[in-house]
Order: C-alpha cells, then structure tokens, then sequence
C-alpha cells in the first residue's frame, strides 16, 4: 500500500502539472474559437490549426522544461539545495503559462478588431474564466510550494506560536536571574515606570530598544472559545496567499472592463499586471520580497491606476490607489527616512 507522503508527492505534482497546462489550452482554445468565428466560413481548419499548435507548445515545454527541471529537483538533492531566494516551479509557470496566456487574451481583441474594423462590435464585457483561470493556477501552485515542507496531518502550531512560547521562556529565564541578582546586591526599591528601556540579547551597551506597551492578548484554555481560537499555519498559508495576489487579481480584472479592453489601456494593464507576478518567483521569507513588491507591484500600480482614474473614471477602485500610495509611502519613510536624526526620536502615542 503507498505511503500517505507518495500520496502527497503524487496528488502535489498532478495538481501542479495540471496547472501549469490548462491555461494556456484554455486560453489557446478561446483565442482559436475567436478566430474561427471572425472568418466565417464553416471550416474548421485553422481551429484545429491552433489548437493543435497549443497542445504541441505544452508537450513541447513539458519534455524539454518541466520534466527536466522536476526530475533534477527530486533526484538531485544537492542542486536543489544550492538554489538561494527563487523558487524554479514558480518560475517555470509565470514565463511559460502565464506570459502565452496574456499575450493571447490580448490576442482576442486584437483580432476581434482587426476583423470587424471597429472596437463597437467586440462584446460588452470579456469572459471572465480566462484570467481568473491563469491566476487561480498561479496560486494553487504557490499554495503547494508552501505547503511541501508541512505534513498533512496532525496538529501543526503556528510559528507565531512558537515564537510566542520561546519569548515567554526567554522572560522567564530573564526574571529568573534578576531575583537572583536582586537577593545578591539587594537595591533600594525604585518607582515603577510605565516605559523603560530594554536592551536586546546580543546588544552593545550603549544600543537600547524601547520596550513597547500594548493591550495584552487574551488565551483561553477551554470551552467554545478555545476551539474558535485554533491555530494552524497549514490553514494560515491559504488565507495569506490569496491576499498576497488579490492586489495583482483586481488589476486583472480591470482589464475586463469595456473601456478598457476596447482601448489601449489593456496593454499598461496586462504587462504591469504580468510584471507584478514576477515578485512571486522569490521564496516567501527572501529579504529581497518586500522591495522588489513595491518596485514591481505598488509604484507601477499608483501610475496605472492613477492614470486610469483620470482617463476613464473610477473603473479601479479608488481603495486600491490609496493602499499603493500607503504602502509605498510608509515602507520608505520606515526603512529609510527613520534613520536620519530628525527622525530618529522615540516616541509613544500615550
């Protein structure tokens, strides 16, 4: 009987196999049915002309890419390890699945137009199964790829959880010492002050962190409550994935709109869109995540969905200029306009 981690690796690659093709038959097919339609003539030669081209082009990067690259990862463990800050599946899916299906859903118009001379003929609104296809793709395998280091069952603590318990052990190890040390060099008693200084472990002496204060967290250690406050990271991955993409999601499906798709302005969409997706070919914990998502994502999107706002109207949301305005503002100011001297002092809103 197969093991339950052969059943894993098996259902793990089926599903990112499965990914990695459909979208770009789906799509293939589409921008095919679009063609055939233009024509209209009842044969179907140049249908099965690009349908068969597509299933040619994913057996093609599946036999030279796909396997390759799998067979390499699995059966070579130390080239695996050697890969630093990019996850190579990932990859592989955004430059060859997800770049043929943009260029294709932009192919659907074009050649809408091109046939019918004007953009009044092309349909009220696009299909929406299409995109919101190539991107679900996209993040079950980016789920999967987070997914492969936990086990499927069993009880799996956060790692928030675990930093928690580590850092009240770390303090009662602390407090530990300063009765012991109190008891050695017994000290007048001092007023108790509502904010103190602290110094991290590791730390200079003359290096000292703020100790904040805030609202303590409750815990509850049984009945109904206890159940509604489960934790597990495994779940955790899927909610912070998709709010990870749903920015990149809403630009997408701007793209749909009459007003755009029907103009130019699906072209600033979709490869600003695409250039956003590239920030997810990182592993999740590489340093580099956090700049690279308001280079690629957050300071191309204010322009774009700026710059849709004053030609179009409000077609994007008017929110999600003000969350890439937010964003950008407050990851420079704090990670480098803090450190000069008129920002520098501390300070405590009460």
């Amino acid at each position: 009987m197969a093991s339950g981690r052969l059943i894993k690796l098996l259902v793990f690659e089926l599903l990112e196999f499965a990914a990695f093709c459909v979208p770009t038959l789906v799509i293939m097919e589409q921008f095919a049915d679009t063609y055939q339609s233009t024509r209209g003539t009842p044969d179907k030669t140049h249908y099965w002309l690009i349908v068969s081209c597509s299933i040619a082009y994913v057996a093609l990067v599946t036999l030279l890419i796909w396997v390759p690259v799998k067979v390499l990862l699995y059966r070579k463990r130390h080239l695996y390890q050697k890969i630093i800050g990019w996850r190579p599946v990932l990859t592989m899916c955004v430059f060859l699945t997800t770049l043929p299906s943009f260029s294709f859903s932009i192919a659907v118009t074009e050649v809408q137009k091109n046939i019918n001379g004007s953009a009044d003929t092309l349909p009220d609104m696009l299909p929406d199964l299409p995109v919101s296809l190539v991107l679900t793709c996209l993040i079950v395998v980016d789920i999967i790829e987070k997914l492969r280091i936990y086990p499927l069952r069993g009880r799996q603590k956060s790692n928030e959880d675990r930093h928690i318990h580590t850092t009240n052990l770390q303090q009662v190890k602390t407090v530990t010492d300063e009765v012991r040390r109190n008891e050695e060099t017994p000290t007048p008693p001092q007023p108790a002050k509502r904010t103190q200084l602290s110094r991290p472990p590791g730390a200079t002496t003359g290096s000292f962190a703020p100790e904040l204060e805030g609202p303590q967290e409750p815990t509850f250690e049984w009945g109904i409550l206890r159940t509604l406050s489960q934790r597990d990271v495994r779940a955790e991955v899927f909610l912070r994935t998709f709010l990870l993409w749903a920015d990149t999601i809403e630009m997408v499906r701007v793209a749909g709109h009459p007003n755009v798709y029907k103009s130019g302005w699906v072209y600033p969409v979709y490869i600003f869109s695409f250039i956003s997706l590239l920030r997810m070919t990182l592993t999740p914990r590489n340093p580099l995540l956090n700049s690279l998502s308001i280079l690629l994502q957050d300071l191309p999107f204010i322009f774009v969905r700026l710059s849709l706002i004053i030609a179009l109207g409000t077609i994007t949301p008017v929110l999600g200029l003000c969350k890439n305005i937010l964003v950008t503002l407050s990851y420079v100011y704090f990670n480098y306009l803090a450190k000069f001297r008129i920002f520098s002092a501390f300070e405590r809103s009460f």
